[in-house]
């Protein structure tokens, strides 16, 4: 029972979509996740935009519901405020209704943004805007017996942003702000960082019993990166 049966060809995995960024501004993932409202049943949306180089968060908003006019308010302005008009953008998310809608479909073709989009029903190709969102509900402060409001929901987002942009050392960028990392200042940063290790070292060696951390910059970043031995399927 654990073998294909039958004379069709036996069908293979398909694949999820792979990009790469070298930079910022290359690639963005997004989604929506619900926030809990003052009573039971009633949910806040956030919306929010992750830089998958940086991890910057480049665009969020808070809404009561999920509608495709939303998301496009949402990606001009994070496109107006990155000043990226008309450079090569790919805009990966799952395959939310806001997300397949005609309208916003037709905007990012206008903005010259390629869209990209999870498999249908697999939960892990979006995976850094899952942690992101995890991050998020696991702060100490995240009120789980929900939100007050609608504006409250908005203050409180506007505070976390804030802490995760500009002050959070983030584990997967060695450690700087993905702020210092949107703009170029983390490779002065973590080379600052090697100087100090490096004299630390020469001072107390007992302390090593081997090298110091590696502190280098990352130069890429891949979203879903393909196996050498994944076959794609031919019309995926």
């Amino acid at each position: 029972m654990q073998n294909h049966r039958g004379q069709g060809q036996k069908p293979r995995k398909r694949v999820p979509e792979s990009h790469l960024a070298t930079a910022p501004n290359q690639v963005w993932t997004w989604d929506i996740t619900w926030l809990t409202g003052p009573v039971k049943g009633l949910y806040y949306r956030l919306y929010l935009i992750l830089d998958l180089f940086s991890r910057k968060v480049v665009g969020w908003e808070v809404w009561e519901t999920e509608e495709a006019q939303y998301t496009e308010k949402l990606v001009k302005k994070a496109v107006m405020k990155e000043e990226i008009q008309g450079r090569p953008l790919v805009l990966h998310s799952d395959n939310g209704s806001p997300m397949q809608a005609a309208t916003f479909l037709g905007l990012l073709e206008t903005l010259g943004i390629q869209s990209s989009f999870s498999r249908p029903r697999v939960s892990n190709d979006n995976p850094y805007s899952e942690a992101m969102f995890r991050t998020l509900k696991y702060r100490p402060e995240y009120p789980h017996k929900g939100f007050e409001s609608l504006e409250d929901a908005r203050k409180w987002s506007r505070q976390f942003v804030n802490w995760y942009n500009e002050i959070h050392l983030h584990s997967g960028l060695n450690f700087v702000t993905p702020t210092q990392c949107h703009n170029g200042k983390y490779k002065d940063v973590l080379s600052k960082r090697i100087g100090v290790y490096e004299t630390a070292r020469k001072r107390n060696p007992e302390r090593w019993a081997r090298g110091t951390r590696d502190w280098s910059a990352h130069e890429q970043v891949a979203l879903n990166p393909m196996r050498e031995d994944t076959q794609i399927v031919s019309g995926d």
